[in-house]
């Protein structure tokens, strides 16, 4: 069961929402799957030379497997490039797959063409991470947001006016908005847009991809209490594409870490904070910013570089980097393989690493609280400036 996700509070804390009167109070709270994904893969074919036209294949995606349940949060997590977005393009049918399969609300998308893949599309919709490049600059909002109905054939002049205000109420926009331009508005406006033209349709799920990345601190948490009340209100699904874990720690029931392509730890949030069980999670949360660096319990630091995409090491893909590889590590490729409830680990040395001494709750840079802490470290280390006699000239100093 998902309860309502927490909100931050004006003084950094974490509270729990009551649904509103008349919201949909069954749809977070129901755990039949939504979405599922066998063994999804996406290649690429490459040109490595102009001379000898030797080509080798980029495996952007390989073999990744994940459900989603109805009225759940599922963060995609992991460093640029390790393939979060192109899978939630693949699971959208945006690209087309090289292999597997994904099923909606039971039916396998791959198989539908035409008008029943056009109905289909209605729920499912994206939030673009760019709020300045995602909306047409021509476009007012007004029919930014027509658009989508017009292509689906819903309502009629009346039905869509109705439904433009209601969305726009939704999101925190004032319907005499309506009529406005993109360059009008600010970015965390702009991203409010964006959400509306999400919802415009009533869809099940939306793949948010990052989408608070681009925007300010203080506008992110705006935008995360935002889509976390409208979750509660229409019992909407998320597939949350993100790098930054303060951000998913907010919002996510589950997360699955991603590393050049393949799922490599899946958890709930709460087990995944509190003890991550693969070494790159534990790099992840590492890395996240603390107020004081000598409070830090279990920094654990990376050595080299991500390996190139299109001549990936044999064995684990993470050996190259990871502290605890072996010999195995190095030879044989390990497998998702449970490791508890909801909870799977793909490390063949998963059982033999120390425990995790991290902490648990790592700075919320989100909250107004993680700010000041913040704000007040740095103040307190600032070097102090040598003091200079107030009657000495400038130009001398």
């Amino acid at each position: 069961m998902y309860p309502a996700p927490a909100r931050i509070d004006g003084r950094g804390r974490r509270t729990r929402r009551c649904l509103p009167e008349g919201a949909n109070r069954g749809g977070p709270i129901v755990t039949e799957g939504l979405l599922e994904i066998r063994d999804l893969s996406k290649t690429y074919t490459v040109s490595q030379s102009l001379i000898t036209r030797r080509k080798q294949v980029l495996r952007a995606v390989d073999g990744v497997s994940f459900s989603l349940k109805r009225g759940e949060t599922l963060a995609l997590v992991g460093e640029s490039g390790c393939g979060k977005s192109t899978t939630a393009r693949l699971a959208m049918r945006l690209i087309e797959p090289s292999a597997g399969t994904v099923r909606f609300d039971g039916s396998d998308i791959g198989a539908l063409r035409g008008s029943p893949l056009r109905r289909f599309r209605r729920h499912m919709q994206i939030i673009f991470q760019d709020p300045f490049a995602s909306l047409n600059p021509g476009m007012t909002v007004w029919q930014t947001l027509e658009e989508p109905l017009i292509v689906n054939d819903l309502g009629n002049q009346a039905t869509r006016r109705a439904r433009i205000h209601e969305v726009m109420q939704q999101v925190g926009l004032a319907p005499e908005y309506a009529g406005r331009y993109p360059h009008e508005f600010s970015g965390g406006q702009r991203q409010r847009i964006g959400i509306a033209r999400a919802l415009i349709v009533r869809p099940q799920l939306v793949v948010c991809d990052e989408p608070v990345s681009a925007l300010d601190v203080s506008i992110q948490a705006q935008v995360i209490n935002l889509l976390g009340d409208l979750q509660a209100q229409l019992g909407l699904s998320y597939l949350f594409i993100s790098h930054d874990l303060a951000v998913v720690k907010h919002i996510a029931d589950r997360v699955a870490v991603m590393y050049l392509g393949k799922i490599i730890e899946t958890a709930p949030k709460r087990d995944f904070f509190a003890s991550p069980r693969h070494p790159y999670s534990r790099a992840l949360l590492s890395a996240i910013p603390q107020p004081n660096p000598r409070e830090r319990l279990n920094r654990m630091a990376l050595s080299g570089e991500i390996p190139n995409p299109i001549n990936l090491p044999q064995g684990c893909r993470f050996h190259p980097r990871c502290p605890f590889a072996v010999d195995r590590c190095r030879k044989e490729e390990p497998t998702l393989t449970d490791v508890g409830a909801d909870k799977a680990v793909a490390c063949h040395r998963v059982d033999d690493l120390p425990d995790w001494e991290g902490s648990p709750d790592p700075l919320d840079i989100l909250s107004p609280a993680g700010r000041r802490r913040v704000a007040a470290y740095a103040a307190r280390t600032r070097p102090q400036l040598p003091t200079t006699n107030s009657s000495q000239d400038v130009s001398e100093v």
